[in-house]
């Protein structure tokens, strides 16, 4: 009964902070219109939030593992919370502001992901980290089709004033039904670290979502990835020459870590390009013509498709493993681009596309969550998970902006060919990821039930 109430306020955190991820995206018409500024200002409520989002989703990982999970977990809602309030003062800097503060929910993932595996049994650990993986689908989609109805009726800051009392409630319940942490990685906490690796992604990310604007070869865009790498690198020589780093570059080079962020980069390009241009194509005159209701409701095989492969896949995973399902799910996800590529000229096209979309990401999300956490020590769960998020982020940040630029210049069939030849690079790295994880997930100990602090280091 216990791990039952800590999985389900765990996947309620995941599905609040999905919902949450995709709500603004279909509704930036209506804020533009609303606050009467221009496409470019309002997009900055989808940059900030990524942006933010980068730095805290790894950064909230590791200080999980080193000052507590569910303390950073609660704090993470509250703070969210926050910026939920701000987001709902009709005004475009409040919002800007408010979608900086709520990006702090990426870190929602890497501490659920930890969580699981230190209070759930070994038995429930894939089935747990499937059920949290597959929330992100699922709230992507129905994220989409919400943002629709809120937009035709009301005011946009309704999105808003809905999110508030759910992450209000998850972070109740998370404070009252999940555990303290059994175990911590006693650290000191390396600000240069965290300085530079955050100032870093920060400069990728806005490189990345300012380069179709700026120009793809422009002084701007290549000074921007200049800067990014220059401070990446400093972080990577920061991190090798410190004993206690924040973030670990020897655990990222380890082959099940550096594959299995390969391929968490190219579902991302895929998904992203799949929930922004499939509504875009059925609005478009060249497609259906379809309002933005009718186009949400193009995503809901998506979102069917993803929980139905994502509450399967804890049983796949321990009859096959997860690496066994990563092939399939590219070839249906990459066969679902095949359909929007070439033969989408009917709304069934489009609806059986968008199916196949759903159940290949379903699985392979879940899955690469699997690998990623059976493949670090316990205590480096957190940090592990939130970079693996972040190349989620980074490759549908890339994805997403790449197949914009080619719908400017080539339409639609280039714009979904994106997606397509991500799937298709995926199926070619699939066989590079190792058999299985190298840390099993352990069964919470007596301490963990007693709900006493257990140090990595200290006896069992």
């Amino acid at each position: 009964m216990r791990e039952r109430a800590v999985l389900a306020v765990l996947a309620a955190a995941a599905l609040t902070f999905s919902l949450m991820q995709s709500l603004v995206i279909p509704a930036l018409p209506a804020i533009q219109r609303s606050l009467d500024a221009s496409a470019d200002a309002t997009s900055w409520a989808v940059t900030a939030f990524l942006l933010s989002a980068s730095v805290a989703t790894p950064l909230a990982g590791r200080f999980g593992d080193i000052l507590g999970k569910r303390r950073v977990l609660v704090a993470v809602l509250l703070i969210v919370s926050a910026g939920t309030l701000l987001c709902a003062i009709p005004a475009l800097p409040a919002l800007i502001a408010g979608r900086v503060v709520q990006g702090v929910s990426g870190g929602v993932l890497p501490l659920a992901y930890a969580i699981v595996r230190d209070e759930l049994s070994p038995a429930r650990v894939s089935g747990g980290i499937a059920l949290i993986a597959s929330m992100l689908g699922v709230g992507g989609g129905l994220g989409v089709i919400v943002a629709g109805v809120l937009v035709e009726h009301v005011s946009y800051t309704a999105m808003f004033w809905i999110q508030l009392p759910a992450f209000l409630t998850v972070a109740w319940c998370a404070h009252h039904w999940v555990p303290d942490s059994a175990v911590t990685a006693p650290a000191r906490i390396d600000w240069t670290g965290a300085v530079l690796v955050s100032s870093g992604l920060v400069v990728l990310l806005l490189t990345i979502t300012q380069a179709p604007g700026w120009g793809v070869g422009s002084p701007a865009t290549l000074l921007g990835l200049a800067t990014a790498a220059a401070l990446l690198g400093a972080w990577a020589w920061s991190a090798l020459r410190r004993r206690e780093p924040l973030l670990d570059l020897r655990l990222m080079l380890r082959r099940p870590v550096w594959t299995t962020n390969t391929m968490a980069f190219l579902v991302g390009a895929a998904q992203i390009s799949g929930f922004v241009m499939i509504p875009r194509y059925v609005q478009d005159a060249g497609g259906f013509g379809a309002s933005p209701v009718a186009s949400g409701v193009f995503l809901l095989p998506m979102t069917v498709g993803v929980l139905v492969t994502g509450l399967a896949a804890g049983p796949l995973e321990r009859r096959f493993g997860a690496r066994a399902l990563l092939p399939p799910a590219a070839a249906v996800t990459a066969l679902a681009f095949a359909v929007l590529t070439f033969a989408r000229d009917t709304p069934l096209d489009v609806y059986v596309a968008s199916g196949l979309h759903g159940l290949g990401t379903g699985l392979a999300m879940p899955a690469l969550a699997t690998l990623i956490v059976s493949s670090v020590r316990q205590d480096e769960t957190g940090a592990a998970a939130g970079i693996n998020n972040v190349a989620r982020t980074l490759g549908g940040a890339l994805g997403g902006q790449v197949a914009a630029v080619l719908l400017v210049s080539s339409g639609y069939t280039a714009a979904f060919a994106v997606g397509f030849v991500a799937m298709a690079v995926a199926v070619a790295v699939a066989p590079l990821l190792p058999a299985g994880g190298t840390h099993s997930a352990p069964a919470p100990g007596a301490a963990a039930l007693r709900g006493e602090r257990r140090t990595v280091g200290d006896a069992p």
